[in-house]
Formats: structure tokens, sequence, C-alpha cells
């Protein structure tokens, strides 16, 4: 079966399309079948990420290595059995598509609380949940006292995770993996982010979840998106002499992909 990535939180702007874009793009580079999916019906960043992609590659008449990405079906309500959910079908159906030809299934979470998003975080096999560097995401997490030491509980987020766990336990499935990624990370090893890395590390050791490192803010990312391009591409497109900005990127993509310790990959890029 293919392993399930969801990549998830609750707050916009954690760079959650990043991330799940280019992990898939690296996964497909390394020889693995990628199916993606983009949850978040009104936006679809994802979705337009990977339109981008495709134009783009016939545009400049190129064939990138790129994961394969499907929209949800389309679901006659007359089809539903009693009491059955609308947005369950659709997303369960779009994984039974896919799993018979695929490796991995990465889906692409709203930055909200959605149906889809709760059930989708029930079928992950790895979850990432990107994470910016500040207390006011670390809220997504776990709410933490005034001056930042203390932890005084966790949030809706967690608790849904935590729900998202017992259902796979009660069906007999492995464990989710979490994974929090820490993106935006900044040079500079300043009190905000002592205190962050703490809090984060008290906080996995008691809500079970592993931390990995992230991309930092970077201009690449956001002249990429318009042509659905990720790190791993700009040599493809003739950009022969990466620069060190670039060259960082690429590395912090590489460690990520370690980290993940996703099943039969092999970072070879």
């Amino acid at each position: 079966m293919a392993h399930i990535i969801v990549v998830g939180n609750e707050k916009g702007g954690a760079g959650k399309s990043t991330v799940s874009m280019h992990v898939a793009t690296a996964l497909a580079r390394m020889g693995h079948k990628v199916g993606t999916l983009d949850l978040d019906l009104r936006q679809k960043t994802m979705g337009r990420y990977a339109h981008n992609r495709s134009t783009f590659m016939e545009t400049a008449g190129l064939n990138l290595p790129s994961p394969t990405y499907y929209d949800l079906p389309e679901i006659d309500q007359s089809d539903l059995q009693p009491g059955e959910n609308l947005y369950d079908r659709r997303l369960s159906m779009a994984v039974a598509g896919l799993e018979p030809d695929n490796d991995f299934i990465l889906i692409d979470c709203p930055g909200s609380h959605t149906r889809l998003s709760q059930v989708a975080h029930s079928l992950a096999d790895t979850l990432i949940t990107p994470l910016n560097d500040s207390f006011i995401d670390f809220d997504l997490l776990a709410h933490i006292d005034s001056d930042g030491e203390n932890i005084t509980g966790p949030s809706i987020y967690s608790e849904m995770v935590w729900n998202a766990r017992q259902l796979r336990a009660q069906a007999g499935l492995t464990p989710i993996d979490w994974v929090v990624v820490r993106n935006r990370l900044g040079a500079q090893n300043m009190i905000n982010k002592q205190k962050m890395e703490r809090a984060i590390e008290t906080l996995s050791k008691r809500i079970g979840f592993r931390v990995a490192p992230g991309f930092n803010e970077r201009v690449i990312f956001r002249e990429l998106f318009p042509r659905g391009l990720t790190l791993l591409d700009l040599r493809d497109i003739g950009i022969k002499s990466l620069n060190i900005s670039n060259v960082a990127a690429r590395q912090e993509l590489r460690d990520l992909i370690k980290a993940l310790n996703l099943p039969g990959v092999t970072v070879d890029f």
C-alpha cells in the first residue's frame, strides 16, 4: 500500500504548500511514484503549484520528474449511504484510486479545521506539521505561559492529532509518525529562538512528535511558485551555477527528507 504523507496544521502562512511540493518533487526525482491531493477546496495553493508546473513544462518543452496531482472526485449525493458524509466519501475514493499506482500519496491540508483535514489526519502514516519559529505559531501546538517557559495545556490541533491517533489504534493501523518542521529559523541565536527550541523539545516529549529542520525565509521560494518549480529543478532550466543561498536551501531540503525517514527512500540529490 502507498505510504500516506499528510502536511497539515490549522494556521496559514507556515509553508505547508512549499513543503508539500518540495517533498513530493524530491520523492519523484528519486524515482518514486507520488500522487498528491489538495484539500483546500477554495484556495488550492498546492493545486495551483502543480498547474503552474505543468503549464511551464509544456511551454518550455521540458519533462521534469514530477508528482501527479489529482482533484477530489465529485460525488452525487444520491450515491451516499444513509449517514455517510460527502467529504469522507470523496477523500476515501481519491485515496483508494491512488494507492495501487503510487508509492506515496501526499495530502496538503488547509490552514483551518475542516472535515476533510480531520479525516486526512487519521489516514496519515507520516504527518508533517510546518511551524514558523514564533510563539504565535507555537500556540497551534500548545498554550504557554507569559514567560514562554511553561506549557499550560495542549491546543485544539494537538487534540485533533491525538484523536486521529486513537482512531488509527482502534483500526489496528500503525501509529502516526508526527514530524514538526521548524520553518523560518532566525540566523542569530536570539533569546526567542532559544525559548522556542526549549519549548518545542519539552512538548515533543509530552505529546509525541519528532522535530525536523525546515526552510529559512528565502526569496527563491516566492520566485519558483509561478512556474511550479522547486529547488531541484534549477539546473534543468539552465541555471548551472547556484548561488550560496540556493545551495543552502537545497541542503535544507536534503536534511528535511533525511529527517522524515520515509520507507524505501535513500536521499541521493
